[in-house]
């Protein structure tokens, strides 16, 4: 990312990190030297991290696999510390899991108050720390086989809770971005053709997302470049003014 962000001078650099493999502070240090790096073009994004029958990260680093109560309230954690370290100079924390004491941040982030921190998250305990500390929040709606009709009405359950969330702690719903990552069945399809893309696009942005990330599995057949330069030079553009 670092070395996108020194070849680049227009796009937004996202990260996403999988919160058991990086210490909180380190991470809002790496975050930081990117946000100068980029001048002021990050989005961090953070998630809990799958568990470890599903990651094989945890056996091959011996990283413990936390149980799931665990790993949310760690994540609760993590997030109170980045957003703390990314917003101040210096930052102390006395918290179950984690300790800092003194922890500096300089110079200060280009984005004020801080770098755009995106949230993944899908239970209830995680959707309300999205609505807390969210910038913007990520959501992929179900399993990877679910049908498309499954993963929407999944979505839809999913917004009306963090909606809920938000309004208990006196925030305006609408402060809060939507991301989608589009995978499972749509994202064997997505890129089909322009109409299949504007679909999938016009489907999600009806339940208030505006921001899209694309998985392709390693199984699928390779997008042809001729319908990635027709949907990135046509159907793109049209598409983000009318989501922005």
């Amino acid at each position: 990312m670092a070395a996108l962000a020194s070849q680049t001078t227009r796009i937004r650099i996202g990260i996403i990190s999988s919160m058991p493999l990086r210490n909180p502070v380190v991470l809002a240090r790496q975050a930081l030297t990117l946000d100068h790096i980029s001048n002021g073009r990050l989005d961090l994004g953070v998630g809990a991290g799958a568990p470890g029958n599903v990651d094989p990260s945890y056996r091959m680093t011996g990283i413990e696999n936390w149980s799931p109560p665990e790993r949310v309230a760690r994540f609760r954690e993590v997030v109170h510390i980045l957003d703390q370290c990314l917003r101040n100079p210096q930052t102390t924390y006395k918290g179950r899991y984690y300790q800092l004491e003194g922890a500096m941040m300089a110079p200060p982030p280009v984005q004020k108050p801080r770098p755009p921190i995106i949230i993944g998250a899908m239970g209830p305990s995680m959707l309300k720390i999205a609505a807390k500390y969210g910038d913007t929040w990520n959501t992929y709606g179900g399993e990877f086989n679910a049908p498309p009709e499954t993963i929407l009405e999944n979505v839809k359950n999913q917004v009306k809770q963090v909606n809920d969330y938000c309004l208990k702690i006196g925030r305006d719903p609408n402060s809060l971005r939507r991301s989608l990552l589009v995978w499972g069945s749509e994202a064997l399809t997505v890129f089909d053709s322009e109409e299949s893309f504007k679909e999938v696009i016009n489907r999600y942005s009806q339940v208030g997302f505006s921001e899209f990330m694309f998985f392709h599995p390693d199984t699928a057949p390779v997008i042809s470049s001729r319908a990635l330069k027709e949907i990135a030079g046509g159907v793109m553009p049209e598409l983000r003014r009318f989501l922005h």
